[in-house]
């Protein structure tokens, strides 16, 4: 089976936030609230695979109420913030939806996403990931995190289901 194939088999995503949907950097405001920024065209690609009847699962380390409400706004139904064991919290969203591990595909970018992302029938990265991540990703991106990485590997498997328009 060729890397391409892998994609087409695709039933959920998981996405960290940090690095991933945002550019791994925060502003700090005066009052210690940390602002993100998030790609546009990220934020179309998951709102088309919920439409198209993917899961799509968010787990990170932040709390942003923001992200929380961005991410919601788009339908994103499963986001879990504040996270401090993603692997325990991965299990829980495996078990309780009865996932196959084979069909999930999981972007992260930095050593709290390592054990989720050796578990994942597809772990992937942005192109800004840390070495150890990219040492154990099936894909690496072209984009970094916060620049259309989401929607890279969202696209892959779309167009391979013949889901994404063009």
């Amino acid at each position: 089976m060729n890397n391409l194939e892998v994609f087409g088999q695709i039933h959920t995503f998981i996405f960290d936030v940090d690095g991933v949907l945002t550019n791994s950097s925060v502003l700090v405001m005066q009052d210690g609230q940390l602002l993100r920024q998030m790609s546009i065209r990220d934020g179309f690609a998951l709102k088309r695979a919920v439409e198209e009847g993917y899961r799509v699962v968010i787990i990170s380390g932040g709390k942003s109420e923001g992200v929380r409400v961005r991410l919601q706004n788009l339908g994103v139904p499963d986001v879990y913030l504040g996270i401090s064991d993603k692997i325990e919290t991965y299990e829980e969203v495996v078990d309780m939806y009865d996932l196959d591990e084979a069909g999930i595909l999981y972007m992260g970018d930095d050593l709290p996403d390592y054990e989720v992302m050796r578990r994942v029938g597809l772990p992937t990265c942005p192109a800004n990931a840390a070495r150890e991540i990219k040492a154990i990703a099936q894909y690496i991106s072209g984009f970094n995190g916060g620049e259309g990485c989401a929607r890279d590997v969202i696209e892959k498997v779309l167009k391979l289901n013949g889901q994404w328009e063009v």
